[in-house]
């Protein structure tokens, strides 16, 4: 799809999660435009936790010259990975050379390690976000994004959100048609902004143990244009007000308002993707009420406006 120009360096150790490497490494390969270097403290077999064995094809000694993006991929490993002071080193000194560093999921922990996170905003898996929040205080966690850019940093969250970052990249680099071509090479979203969330409100809802709490839970899904005051809510559980707010607080881990608003954003997301609805009408039909409200709620929790969250995911032709 292009000339190889640009050198991207994959940094792996013990450990490493096979498909933070593979599923990028991937994404990149298919664009066409790039020279693509796997290293390793020593070239060679690097033990991965699932799946196949990796091969580094240089060491990092051998690394020479200008890089144009350094990965720090993820995986089991990574916390070890961010106590070798000699790995971390070469990280921090690989990065001065780097037009641009990225981490894959926990490989964000390399980065905060080498101090490259400090004073920015970073993601990482979803279950290690609290983990990245207590030991680096000085990296602005962002726990629901799916990947984050801050100016030449850029982190992903788990996995599969290490695909999307690449394909961000090869947009970045070569331009949105290249990045479609390889979204449908690889049978990949075109493409999942950073700023869409991890996870549904229910599943990043902690558990309920109270059975009218979890059927609250489910009304409120299921009718999001309804009134969700709290005193509503209580009367519905038979608590008051007061008491239902604080023994939701504790069973969910948000205020009510905070939760249906996230319900209330999923629901919207779902319309934009699937149907052809004005903005102004799924405004209405989850619950916001007016499309300014819904913007609003787009900016918190999206980082992105329902119109271009609909330009990017919409599954429906529009007429």
């Amino acid at each position: 799809m292009g000339g190889v120009s640009r050198r991207v360096v994959f940094v792996v150790y013990p450990r490493i999660t096979a498909l933070d490497l593979v599923g990028p490494h991937e994404v990149f390969g298919a664009s066409g435009g790039y020279e693509l270097v796997v290293a390793a403290t020593d070239a060679g077999p690097v033990a991965s936790t699932r799946g196949p064995g990796i091969v580094a094809n240089r060491s990092f000694a051998s690394v020479r010259g200008a890089i144009d993006t350094l990965v720090v991929v993820g995986g089991e490993g990574a916390f070890a990975a961010a106590h070798d002071s000699k790995l971390v080193r070469t990280v921090s000194l690989l990065a001065r050379r780097s037009r641009r560093v990225t981490s894959v999921c926990t490989g964000a922990f390399v980065l905060a390690a080498a101090g490259l996170l400090d004073g920015r905003r970073a993601t990482t898996h979803w279950s290690s976000c609290d983990r990245l929040d207590e030991k680096y205080p000085l990296v602005e966690v962002e726990g629901d994004r799916i990947f984050v850019q801050d100016g030449n940093v850029w982190t992903s969250a788990g996995v599969t959100a290490g695909m999307d970052l690449a394909l961000a990249l090869v947009a970045d680099d070569l331009g949105p048609d290249v990045a479609r071509a390889v979204a449908r090479q690889l049978v990949m979203y075109v493409q999942r902004p950073g700023g869409q969330a991890q996870f549904s409100a229910q599943l990043s809802a902690q558990r309920v143990a109270r059975d009218p709490l979890r059927e609250l839970q489910a009304w409120i899904g299921e009718h999001p244009a309804e009134d969700h005051t709290v005193e509503r809510l209580a009367a519905r559980v038979a608590m008051s007000p007061r008491h239902f707010a604080r023994v939701f607080r504790a069973e969910v881990g948000c205020t009510p308002a905070a939760y249906v608003e996230q319900v209330r954003v999923e629901v919207a997301r779902r319309l934009l993707e699937t149907t052809a609805l004005a903005v102004d009408e799924v405004a209405v039909t989850a619950g916001f009420g007016t499309p300014e409200t819904l913007r609003r709620a787009f900016a918190r929790r999206v980082g992105a406006s329902p119109t271009d969250y609909r330009h990017r995911f919409r599954s429906f032709q529009p007429a």
